[in-house]
């Protein structure tokens, strides 16, 4: 990242809605440090958009054009954000140009890859960071000090269940994630954060994975066989999704209208498809078991159709326990609305309640301890911002190591791969058959 006297040329790469975390970011607190001198997407009307937002006039540039850009505008570092399973391509072609880059998650979405990310990077020696925002999440931090203290000894195993509600959850099933092809699935796209947070949470790596999962509650079979299912392929314009809990009305949304309705003549792309329509490649629940080189065992589990979100993780070790819980939101309303921009723009769920968050030690012959936690507000629990300052601010030192580099982000990968061909094989996976890390 840039030093104190240096100024650095941005562009940033698909400019959906998480983009706008980071044009402001860089057209903001950080516009003494960076210069945003490029957006590149596949559809120009996003881009007219963010530049609507900022007040700016960046220069924009199709896809097509991306290597142009980078030399035309003479790019230091690229943010990529665009569908996952092109980020492999933006990745590489920035780090050939001379550029850095800081990719949001997953860094990609299969072991080819992931193997050309690394090699690129390796090749280049330019820096690329992963935008693993939870690792920033104050309560996280808490997690992972209270674990090098050794509060509860040697670590033996975790379980950790992530809870996705009716609202948040049915989202990935109207988007362009609910192909696998594009999103490797939730195993990759979203567990990719909680797998990131164990290896950065004990300190190791996984080792060999076994995994279970089905579409067991979305999707065109499941949802006609329980009455759920409504004749419509996408909610705007369609009467049948009037009566449907599950549509988002993207016109009622000023973010949802401007980057996704108001931007289909360009590209087709359709931001609110029907969740129990036919053509979902991807799980919505899912069990998974892993070993890590530390000998530590995970048992985890990612349900994306619960009442209520949140997660609970425990630590188990040689000298006590350790306890998580997270409640986002403990109910929903019957109707999957998008609710709140900010909620969009920053990929968080909306809850109709304020939950809880507590931090329990259980250490052997001694009572309970409620350990303090910062809950703070912004997106994903304050990490974002935190997340911000480490990408973009000066450099300070980080105790916790919360830096997430390409090796990173490709450990953090492999579990969630490796649970994908479980899945299909029904056998246990080595990762290093997958990635040799």
């Amino acid at each position: 990242m840039p030093s104190e006297a240096v100024r650095r040329r941005a562009a940033v790469v698909g400019l959906g809605a998480r983009a706008r975390l980071f044009t402001e970011a860089l057209t903001g607190p950080y516009a003494d440090r960076y210069d945003l001198v490029g957006f590149c997407d596949v559809n120009p009307h996003r881009m007219a958009v963010h530049n609507e937002w900022l007040g700016t006039s960046v220069p924009s540039y199709a896809a097509e054009d991306f290597t142009r850009m980078l030399k035309t505008e003479r790019v230091d570092t690229v943010v990529v954000c665009t569908v996952d399973r092109t980020h492999d391509h933006y990745i590489v072609e920035a780090l050939e140009a001379g550029c850095d880059v800081v990719t949001e998650k997953p860094m990609t979405t299969d072991a080819d890859r992931a193997r050309r990310i690394l090699d690129a990077q390796r090749r280049t020696g330019r820096d690329v960071r992963v935008a693993f925002n939870y690792r920033y999440n104050p309560v996280h931090t808490a997690v992972r000090e209270a674990i090098a203290d050794g509060r509860i000894g040697e670590v033996g195993s975790v379980h950790f269940e992530w809870l996705l509600d009716l609202r948040h959850g049915a989202d990935y099933f109207r988007r362009w994630h609910r192909e696998k092809s594009n999103s490797g699935g939730l195993m990759v796209h979203k567990a990719t954060h909680h797998f990131d947070l164990v290896n950065w949470w004990l300190g190791t790596e996984p080792e060999s994975v076994y995994a279970l999962g089905d579409l067991f509650f979305y999707g065109d079979r499941a949802g006609t066989r329980r009455g759920l299912a409504h004749d419509y392929a996408r909610a705007h314009g369609s009467p049948e999704a009037s009566s449907d809990p599950f549509a988002v009305r993207l016109a009622d949304s000023p973010v949802l209208t401007a980057l996704y309705l108001d931007a289909e003549g360009a590209d087709g792309y359709h931001r609110d498809q029907n969740v129990f329509a036919p053509g979902v490649t991807i799980e919505d629940d899912m069990a998974v078991l892993v070993r890590y080189t530390s000998g530590a065992t995970l048992s985890y589990h990612l349900t994306a159709y619960s009442p209520w979100e949140g997660y609970r993780v425990t630590f188990n070790g040689s000298e006590g326990r350790l306890e998580l819980l997270v409640e986002e939101s403990t109910w929903v309303q019957p109707e999957a609305r998008i609710q709140g921009d900010t909620a969009v723009m920053h990929g968080e769920a909306v809850g109709d309640s304020t939950g809880r968050t507590e931090l329990l030690l259980r250490r052997f012959w001694e009572p309970p301890l409620t350990l303090d936690v910062s809950v703070e507000e912004g997106g994903h629990g304050g990490g974002d911002v935190r997340m911000l300052a480490d990408l973009f601010g000066p450099a300070t030192a980080d105790p916790f190591g919360r830096a997430a580099d390409a090796m990173d982000g490709a450990r953090s990968l492999v579990t969630g791969l490796a649970a994908n061909v479980s899945f299909t094989t029904g056998l246990p996976v080595r990762t290093e058959d997958l990635l040799d890390l």
